[in-house]
């Protein structure tokens, strides 16, 4: 069963995902505790404007609710049942309503969340002081993506720094890792949404194929997806797009896309649809006349071969460092027969690969594009990840990559991306209809 919510373009899963996503939270945290997590700001954009809000994944993905001035506590052990489940959000009033459109009512939270404890927001710090101090450990949850670096502040670190200024005797715990864990295990109802955004993802690709043509401007190719993306139902674009022509596509992340798309040479796209906060991710080299040339198909077919290769190795148990590792090994013989490496070169140097492949081959995929791991750990059932081999060769203006998205299966992967063309006759063939 699916929600439909007014204030968004997606249908939301059923309130009993995320009822689920929170037992699963609550039975790893430690007796006596409380566990706290605030929305994402409000972005300034300029002047009196801001950028479209995006909810923090983990607030999401606990609650379903979208929308900013959102604060849940989770406190299973506590002595009042009001305090076991709570949810904060922002006043909704007949102002709200008429200059940016009616939040959501308690009730209506409630059939989002299944939370029935609801409160406003303002009203957060006098309601919650009495029932911290029956806890003696507070959760605290921060951006620990090893690869964010936080140039400014934001609104989770603020939380948190006010937690612990006023209430310092209390121990401090990280929800993160916690989080991680859960998050990387996908529940049915995540694939339902991933598939969507995968489909409308692929609505953008079809559409591409009978559009690029020598004397297109790469824009005008972005322009196409989010056309065919918002009228899906799409929230728009998961990251901003690379559309690479030639030599442009020799930098990996290429998304000024302002370059005219000339005869012979080959397009690198990497996009993906957002719904409902999953991500697709896509990555597709074309020929922008609709047919490869004898080189291109060469290199091309290399990356195909790797990626094929790569999905076998795909299975609960293996850690990504490793699985990396041995498509490395793969990819350096696509090199060596390519004529872009020797054997003696690969033989006195290992990484001599790096040249022409320096990018990782997967990663994991969800709420967030780059979504939560534990970077060394294994992978495990149910876990979406992509899987995205490339060989860049700017010397000879050729930059290719294919990305497929993946989930982890019990007997080696479900691609969901199977549905996708990708070998280069019927790349060819559907171009030049």
């Amino acid at each position: 069963m699916y929600f439909y919510n007014m204030n968004t373009k997606y249908i939301n899963p059923s309130k009993d995902l995320f009822i689920k996503n929170r037992q699963k939270f609550t039975s790893k945290m430690t007796p006596g505790s409380i566990a706290l997590f605030h929305c994402n700001d409000e972005v300034p954009r300029n002047g009196d404007a801001y950028f479209s809000f995006r909810q923090q994944s983990d607030i999401y993905y606990l609650t379903g609710i979208d929308q900013e001035d959102t604060i849940l506590v989770l406190f299973p052990d506590a002595p009042n049942p009001m305090y076991r489940e709570m949810l904060f959000i922002k006043e909704t009033s007949e102002q709200i309503a008429i200059w940016d459109g009616a939040r959501l009512t308690p009730n209506q939270a409630y059939d989002v969340s299944g939370i029935s404890q609801v409160f406003w927001y303002h009203d957060f710090w006098r309601t919650i002081h009495a029932a911290i101090l029956l806890a003696e450990t507070i959760y605290v949850n921060l951006n620990e993506n090893d690869r964010f670096t936080d140039k400014v502040s934001y609104a989770g670190i603020r939380f948190a720094k006010e937690i612990i200024n006023k209430y310092p005797a209390h121990q401090i715990k990280r929800s993160a890792p916690i989080l991680a864990d859960l998050r990387m295990r996908k529940e049915p109802e995540e694939i339902t949404q991933l598939k969507e955004a995968i489909s409308i993802t692929k609505k953008g690709f079809d559409r591409l194929l009978s559009f690029i043509k020598p004397g297109v401007m790469e824009y005008e190719v972005e322009a196409e997806l989010i056309h065919e993306f918002i009228r899906n139902r799409s929230k728009g674009f998961a990251f901003d797009p690379i559309i690479a022509g030639g030599k442009n596509a020799c930098v990996l992340h290429y998304i000024e896309n302002n370059k005219v798309l000339n005869d012979g040479d080959l397009v690198l796209l990497d996009f993906g649809a957002e719904y409902g906060n999953y991500n697709g991710d896509l990555s597709r080299t074309l020929p922008v006349n609709g047919k490869f040339t004898q080189r291109q198909k060469e290199v091309y077919n290399a990356v195909l071969s790797v990626q094929r290769y790569a999905k076998t190795l795909l299975k609960p148990g293996i850690s990504i460092p490793n699985y990396h590792d041995e498509v490395c090994k793969f990819m350096s013989e696509e090199l060596i027969k390519l004529g872009l490496i020797t054997t003696a070169e690969l033989k006195s140097n290992p990484k001599a690969f790096l040249k022409y492949y320096m990018h990782g081959t997967s990663h994991h995929l969800g709420l967030d594009v780059h979504d939560v791991m534990h970077r060394w750990g294994n992978l495990d059932l149910n876990n979406v990840v992509t899987v995205e081999p490339g060989i860049y060769i700017p010397e000879e203006g050729i930059g290719i990559r294919i990305e497929n998205d993946v989930v982890i299966r019990d007997n080696g992967v479900e691609d969901l991306m199977e549905d996708y063309l990708i070998e280069v006759e019927e790349i060819e063939q559907a171009m030049n209809k």
